[in-house]
């Protein structure tokens, strides 16, 4: 049996997404460097975790790929916004690493569902696609951050898919807590 942190790493998605939809409704004109400390660290646990999962496989297959890749691609930006946002450098390029990291997650996410990997391919792909969105939708939005309508836009699809991944995040733990409830070392 494989023991895996994928729950870890699901949660800590739907967190990043609801600190990001709180930047882009609230924070984002006035007060932003108070995100700083959830931005580093969603995006600290998104890069140890994801930069384990691409290195040792932990899961089975492509499983690694699937969610091991966007994880690293989800703590680059957290961590390198909260640097951004806490030096006081410009967000652009933040910006467009998010838009095209967002189009590789859509693709992973329409994958997963054809392939129907995981026990819920269809919950995991839409979370994906609302994930890869909202990476697309954050570089007008950081673009252009007088235009409050973007901004809004952007954190409803951010809010929205955090809801998935919450959802699927804890499909994860009920099943995880009984396939590994009779696991011990060896």
């Amino acid at each position: 049996m494989f023991i895996d942190f994928l729950t870890l790493m699901l949660i800590n998605m739907a967190v990043a997404l609801i600190l990001f939809a709180l930047y882009m409704a609230f924070f984002i004109e006035k007060d932003a460097k108070k995100m700083v400390p959830g931005f580093l660290i969603v995006g600290a646990i998104a890069l140890i975790t994801g930069f384990r999962m691409i290195f040792t496989w932990p899961l089975p297959g492509s499983f690694n790929i699937a969610y091991g890749d966007p994880t690293v691609l989800l703590g680059a930006f957290f961590f390198m916004a909260g640097l951004t946002i806490n030096f006081g450098w410009d967000l652009l390029t933040i910006g467009i690493y998010s838009a095209v990291s967002g189009a590789a997650v859509i693709f992973l996410g329409v994958r997963i569902f054809v392939l129907k990997m995981g026990s819920d391919p269809l919950e995991a792909a839409l979370a994906f696609i609302g994930t890869g969105a909202t990476a697309i939708l954050a570089l007008p939005a950081i673009a252009l951050p007088k235009i409050k309508w973007i901004r809004w836009l952007t954190a409803l699809a951010s809010i929205v898919t955090a809801a998935g991944w919450v959802y699927v995040a804890f499909s994860a733990y009920w099943a995880h807590l009984e396939s590994f409830a009779k696991w011990a070392p060896k």
